[in-house]
């Protein structure tokens, strides 16, 4: 009977030290952004053709201007 009164307090412990990571884990924003990282990896080729796009209007625009 001891030993299962031992457990029960060693898993409060446990439980306690877990409860207490993850309010740390809250408070330091580990939690703040959780959809933009599983989304940014399929919009990544269109920012980069948007980019590619800006560029080549900028060296269009350089070309005609020194021209």
């Amino acid at each position: 009977m001891s030993v299962i009164y031992l457990l029960i307090t060693i898993s409060i412990f446990v439980a306690i030290a877990f409860l207490i990571a993850f309010f740390m884990a809250v408070k330091n924003g580990q939690y703040d952004d959780d959809y933009t990282p599983s989304v940014r990896m399929l919009f990544d080729d269109e920012l980069k053709k948007v980019k590619n796009e800006e560029l080549k209007k900028l060296s269009n625009h350089k070309q005609t201007s020194n021209t």
